[in-house]
Parts: C-alpha cells; structure tokens; sequence
C-alpha cells in the first residue's frame, strides 16, 4: 500500500514538472505590463515596431502595436480606448472626438508622388504636381511619360493623415478638392494598386513607400533622400506624432515611452529605419513658413 502511495505521488510530481512551465507561460505573460499603441501605418513602418521592440527590450514593458490611421491614432486615445497613438497630423481643434490629448513630434517623414515601377517619369515639379490633383495635367504625355490617361488614386475623405497633409502642404487649404479617379481607405491598398497598375499615380508616406515595388518621383530635382529630408531641400515633409492622453491610467508609462523616442538611444534607433528624428529637422519649422506661402501662392492653380 505504501509502495502504491509513493508510486502514485511520484507520477503526480511528475505531471506538475511537466505541465507547470506550459501552464506557467501566460500567466507570465499576462503579469508583463504593456502598453496600447494604434495609429498611423505610416508611423508604424517608419519607426514604432523597431522602437518598440528596443523598449521593451530595454524596460521588459511590451508595446502592443496596432495600426488604423491616424485618425484612430488620435481618436482612440482621446476616448481612452488605447494607450498610445500614432499620428502624421495634427488634431483638429473644435472636434470634441479629438480633444484632451498631447501630441509630441518625434519624426520627420516625406510625402513622395509614386508610380508604376516601368514609369519612364523620374520628376516632376511642384507646380505639375498641383494641376494633376486639381485635374489640369490628365495624361501621362504631358509629364514626358507615354500617351495615356492618369488614374489619381486619393485616400478617402479628408481627414486621414496623407490626405490632410497633402492638402495643407499642396494647396495650403485642408477643404481642397482632388479630382480622383479612385479613392482608397487606407495608404497599403493604395499602394498594392500602384504596384501592380501602370498609369496610376498617389502621393504616399516614403516610410511606407520605399517598401513597395513602385518608383518614387524626384520633386523638383531632389530626391527624398534623409539628407535632404532633414535640411528641407526635399520640400514636402510633415512631423510624425506619438500622442497620449494625461487622463489615462497609464499616462506616467506612456510619457516615458515618449521620452525614451527622444532620448539619444531612441533616435538611433528612428534614424536606423532612416527616418529622421524631430529634433535632427528642428531647422524644417523654419522651411516650413516659407513653404506655406508657397502653398498659398500656388494653390490657386486654374
């Protein structure tokens, strides 16, 4: 009887070494603190993932990083359903749904024209670039390409990060009107359909862009290179936003995530997906009062 007792709490010791590192592993998991992260995809490509990973590293704290624009970055963290967002625009002031949060710039990202990969098109000017979006330049011909007709892939609405920010930056008007041939909701499909289409022809994010078999235009003769992102030789550009929310609960944590992207650790690691760190551009807020009179100035396009 007692051999039978030792054998039977013998296969029982056994049972809980063997099954205890399985039943271990999400309860550790779920004791590790995270943090939320949604935003912009362009922000996400550019810099977050990597930035991510070398604070969780650093910290053991885990950023669970979600995309859906950067509408959803701002908006998301406004209502407190996430604990960080990502964002390639500012807020809009007097949109309840957009209010109560902080957004620092931490980057510096250019918006770049993109076509089909067998585009014989390198440039374009500034000016060119205007009268397509308004629908004055409509076929390839007229930017020493071949004869045939531009399909202008638009975001959807106005408010999306791309979409707004080309707007301010083109036009310097957030209402301006794109004559589009098709709209998408979001920068990946838009970019999918340049790959695979000739003829077509989007602005996009370069972070997300560079991934992509398209070819990127040169504007006015400069190329959007990190150096002449950072010196504003390439003349559209916008900051990128980490925003959260000082009512959160985990706000302290946030903040320091946010620091740490501005520490000297964290912009090595934004300027090894060579996308410039906010505080490497401080001179573009400067370029950047010019450049909007130039919008105004050209904007006015008939």
């Amino acid at each position: 009887m007692e051999k039978g007792n030792g054998m039977g709490r013998f296969l029982t010791l056994m049972m809980l070494v063997l099954v205890s590192p399985i039943m271990a592993q999400p309860v550790l998991a779920e004791q590790q603190p995270a943090l939320h992260w949604v935003g912009c995809g362009i922000s996400k490509k550019a810099y977050l993932v990597n930035l991510a990973k070398a604070y969780e590293k650093k910290t053991g704290i885990v950023i669970d990083v979600q995309g859906g624009g950067a509408t959803r970055g701002i908006r998301d963290v406004a209502s407190m359903s996430a604990d960080l967002g990502g964002s390639c625009r500012r807020r809009i002031r007097g949109v309840a749904e957009e209010s109560g949060i902080v957004q620092v710039p931490v980057a510096w990202d250019a918006l770049v024209a993109i076509v089909h990969k067998d585009s014989p098109v390198n440039n374009i000017s500034l000016e060119d670039l205007r009268k397509v979006y308004l629908g004055q330049i409509t076929n390839w011909k007229q930017l020493g390409g071949e004869d045939m007709p531009i399909n202008l892939l638009v975001r959807k609405g106005k408010i999306s990060g791309v979409g707004s920010t080309t707007r301010k930056l083109l036009f310097d008007n957030y209402d301006q009107e794109f004559v589009a041939s098709e709209l998408f909701d979001s920068s990946g499909p838009l970019e999918k359909k340049v790959e695979s289409e000739p003829g077509t022809f989007a602005i996009s994010g370069i972070s997300s862009a560079r991934k992509r078999n398209v070819k990127i235009l040169d504007l006015n003769g400069k190329s959007p290179t990190y150096e002449n992102v950072s010196t504003g030789a390439y003349l559209l550009y916008r900051p990128l936003y980490l925003v959260y929310n000082k009512d959160s609960e985990h706000a302290n944590m946030a903040r320091e995530f946010i620091r740490f992207a501005g520490s000297k650790e964290g912009r090595n690691v934004i300027r090894a997906n060579n996308t410039v760190p906010y505080l490497e551009g401080l001179n573009l807020l400067r370029v950047k009062l010019n450049e909007s009179k130039m919008a105004r100035e050209g904007g006015g396009l008939h």
